[in-house]
């Protein structure tokens, strides 16, 4: 009895069931839906070989980090990996300098967040570089302040440019998502915004604009969930992919929908994105033209109730 009322469990009272598959998935998917991301897959020349980097920024509620990944292409298992925590309590960690041995090669990963500016994306959008300098090259930059990046690695720019390959996103809303991603061959990012009507008296609508202009009305929902169409963005053709099934039919309390955004129309040269996993259909041999797939952006929309 002592034992119980300070706290431990009576012996003759049974433990709770372990959670089923479906509970477990539920939250798993509560989880997921509860931290934004954007991650962006590049191929940079890093020890001597045109390797895949991974850039990812998270944010939840208490954690705020980004990680590089590079590319391990004897152990797809195992990648090198520098991760940086962005908490605003840790100002000292905003500027800094790491280390990694890839395949027996020193790579240094320089970084300044102290003056970043962010919105709602985890990712910042302004004031801020990160630089990996291999073999005494700045094989990658990512931010706008690539001069400073320069300034203080005191490295040269890579002979082999580093190409974006695919940018993947997680974002929560309930109505209403925004983003941005490049959809042509400028440097230009564009306004995305996804919206949806699905409950009221109506049949349940959703709508694609880009930089404020609707390029797309799905109308009925419920037999048109999943789809795609081709667009024009700058006198340059955009395959949409729409798949929100789960907006309409999961009732576990957050669902996504997936939107894949990809230049150029099906039947032009290179792979397509349509699928939403992590490599996004990236070629072992990038070097080959034939296997460069097009850039592919891959936005997951969690819906929130």
């Amino acid at each position: 009895m002592l034992n119980y009322l300070q706290g431990a469990a009576p012996p003759n009272v049974p433990r709770p069931p372990p959670p089923t598959e479906k509970q477990k998935e539920n939250q798993a998917a509560t989880d997921n839906a509860a931290q934004s991301s954007a991650t962006s897959i590049y191929r940079a020349n890093i020890a001597d070989l045109y390797r895949k980097v991974t850039a990812t920024w998270c944010k939840s509620l208490v954690n705020h980090s980004f990680t590089i990944n590079v590319e391990n292409p004897s152990d797809d298992q195992s990648h090198y990996t520098c991760k940086i925590d962005l908490k605003a309590w840790q100002f000292w960690g905003r500027k800094g300098l790491k280390s990694l041995e890839v395949d027996g090669n020193r790579v240094d990963i320089y970084w300044d967040f102290r003056q970043a500016k962010f919105s709602d994306s985890p990712e910042p959008f302004s004031d801020y570089y990160v630089a990996v300098v291999s073999e005494e090259e700045v094989a990658l930059v990512l931010g706008d302040m690539k001069t400073d990046a320069f300034k203080r690695t005191k490295k040269r720019p890579s002979l082999i440019d580093p190409t974006l390959m695919c940018k993947k996103e997680h974002i929560c809303g309930k109505k209403l998502f925004c983003s941005k991603a490049k959809l042509d061959e400028g440097k230009q990012e564009h306004d995305i915004m996804i919206e949806n009507s699905l409950s009221g008296p109506d049949d349940p609508e959703m709508w694609i604009s880009i930089d404020g202009t609707a390029v797309i009305r799905i109308m009925n929902l419920h037999w048109r969930f999943r789809g795609n169409e081709i667009v024009t963005v700058n006198k340059t053709p955009v395959q949409i992919f729409w798949d929100v099934h789960d907006w309409l039919y999961n009732n576990s309390g957050s669902s996504h929908g997936l939107f894949i955004f990809t230049p150029g129309t099906p039947d032009s040269e290179g792979k397509n994105c349509t699928n939403g996993d992590d490599d996004c259909n990236i070629s072992d041999s990038p070097m080959e033209s034939q296997s460069i797939p097009k850039f592919c952006y891959v936005l997951y929309a969690w819906k929130i109730e």
